[in-house]
C-alpha cells in the first residue's frame, strides 16, 4: 500500500485492529478534501452518442452507506439511510414505506420479497405487492452488503465476513459459514452471488469462496489475490467487490491484488489472472472483462486470455463505480455523480451526463435499457444513451 493511502486512512482515523475493519479506501475518504488525491479535471468532449433522462426521482439520501437499488422487471426497489424503502414503476411511486429504524444495506428483491438490512444485523423481508412487513431475522453483524434473494432463500453477508442464508418464508437460518479474516481488512460492499448450487462470495485475503447452497460447506476457493509486504497494511488484499458469473465463467478482482478469473466446469480452475487493483469491481460481456482500478482507470482485457485491449485514464482519482456494459458502451459514475459513457470497442469517450453532484457508491443496474444510477445524495435517475 502506498504511503499516501495509508496517511489517508490514518488521518480519516480509519486504521482499526483485530476483527474490526478498514473503512474502503474509495468510499470512506472524503475527494473534497485537501489530503485526499486531486481528481483528473474533465475536458470537454464531443458525444458520439445520443443521452436522455427517461425519468428521475428523490429516493432519500445514503449516507456514508452504499445503497443499491434493485430492479425485478420494471419494478424499481430502492431504500435510504432513513429507513424509507420505496417501489416505482417508470419513475412513478407505486408504494412507500419506512422500516421503522435506520438502513445500512439494500435492496434485495424478487418476485415477492424486498429485502433491506440494517447496521445492529437486523434484516427486515416486505411484500412486493404493498411493502406490508413479512419476516425479520438476526444476524451476527452490522450488513454493508444488499441481501441476496434467490430460489434457495436469502443471502446475507454481514460486517464479519460471515455468510447467512435465510429461510426466504419465514427467516429462519438455514446455514451460517465463517471463516478466519486477517486482522485488518477493507470495508466492502459486494453482495454474494448466487449461481448453479453455489454461492459465491469474496473474502479479505483475496479468497473466492464457493459455497453449497444445501449446507453452506465450502466447495473450492480461488486465489484472487496473494496477500505480501513487511507489514499488516501491506498484507490487506481483499475481495470488496461482488464476483461476476457468466456461463461457466467466474471473475473478480481484489484490492492490492489481481483481476482473475475461473472456470468451473473445471472444478474452479484459474484460467488467467493479471495483477490490477480494485475497490469497484468489474463487469464482463461476451468478449471482454472490463475493471475500474482504484486509481480511477479504466481497463477492457480480453475474457479468455486477460490481455489488455485498451485502457481510460482521464478519471484519475475520481473515484468510479463498477462498470457496466451496455448497446456498445461502458458506463461508470464517480464522486462529482458524473455518469460516463465509453466506447467499448476503444475506450474513448462517447458522452457524459451530471446528476446531483453527490458521490456515487451503489453499482450500477440496467432497467430496460437504461443505466439505472442511485446517489449517495438521493437522486435515482434511468439514463438512456445510444
Amino acid at each position: 500500500m502506498s504511503r499516501q493511502l495509508a496517511a489517508l486512512f490514518a488521518a480519516a482515523g480509519l486504521l482499526v485492529g483485530g476483527c474490526a475493519t478498514v473503512s474502503d479506501a474509495i468510499d470512506a475518504v472524503n475527494p473534497f478534501s485537501s489530503s485526499a488525491p486531486k481528481m483528473a479535471p474533465l475536458a470537454p468532449l464531443t458525444a458520439t452518442a445520443d443521452i436522455r433522462t427517461a425519468w428521475s426521482a428523490n429516493v432519500g439520501k445514503a449516507g456514508d452507506y452504499s445503497f443499491m437499488p434493485a430492479v425485478v422487471g420494471n419494478t424499481v426497489y430502492v431504500a435510504s439511510r432513513d429507513g424509507t424503502v420505496t417501489s416505482l414503476e417508470n419513475g412513478k411511486v407505486v408504494w412507500k414505506i419506512n422500516a421503522g429504524q435506520p438502513l445500512s444495506a439494500g435492496v434485495g428483491a424478487n418476485g415477492r420479497l424486498v429485502v433491506v438490512a440494517t447496521a445492529k444485523g437486523d434484516v427486515l423481508a416486505f411484500s412486493v405487492e404493498n411493502g406490508k412487513a413479512l419476516w425479520q431475522a438476526k444476524v451476527s453483524s452490522e450488513v454493508l452488503a444488499a441481501p441476496v434473494v434467490g430460489d434457495d432463500g436469502v443471502a446475507v453477508k454481514s460486517g464479519d465476513n460471515r455468510v447467512h442464508l435465510l429461510d426466504s418464508g419465514d427467516g429462519g437460518k438455514k446455514w451460517v459459514y465463517q471463516r478466519s479474516t486477517p486482522p485488518l481488512s477493507v470495508r466492502g460492499s459486494g453482495v454474494p452471488v448466487f449461481a448453479d448450487r453455489y454461492i459465491f462470495v469474496g473474502y479479505p485475503g483475496g479468497k473466492l469462496v464457493a459455497l453449497s447452497v444445501q449446507n453452506g460447506a465450502p466447495v473450492w476457493e480461488g486465489a484472487v489475490a496473494l496477500p505480501k509486504g513487511a507489514t499488516e497494511l501491506d498484507r490487506v488484499a481483499d475481495i470488496v467487490a461482488s464476483p461476476v458469473v457468466d456461463g461457466r465463467q467466474i471473475c473478480a478482482v481484489a484490492f492490492q491484488g489481481r483481476v482473475a478469473c475461473f472456470d468451473m466446469g473445471q472444478g474452479g480452475a484459474m484460467t488467467w489472472s493479471r495483477d490490477l487493483s480494485s475497490v469497484a469491481g468489474l463487469t464482463m460481456d461476451s468478449r471482454y472483462v472490463f475493471v475500474s482500478d482504484d486509481k480511477g482507470v479504466v481497463y477492457a482485457l480480453d475474457r479468455q486470455s486477460g490481455s489488455s485491449l485498451w485502457k481510460q485514464d482521464k478519471l484519475k482519482n475520481r473515484r468510479l463505480s463498477a462498470p457496466i456494459v451496455h448497446r456498445g458502451l461502458v458506463t461508470v459514475a464517480d464522486a462529482e455523480g458524473i455518469i460516463h459513457f465509453i466506447s467499448r470497442e476503444d475506450g474513448s469517450f462517447a458522452a457524459r451526463q451530471k446528476t446531483d453532484g453527490t458521490p456515487v457508491r451503489a453499482p450500477l443496474q440496467m432497467l430496460g435499457t437504461a443505466v439505472l444510477v442511485q446517489t449517495s445524495g438521493g437522486y435515482l435517475s434511468a439514463i438512456e444513451a445510444q
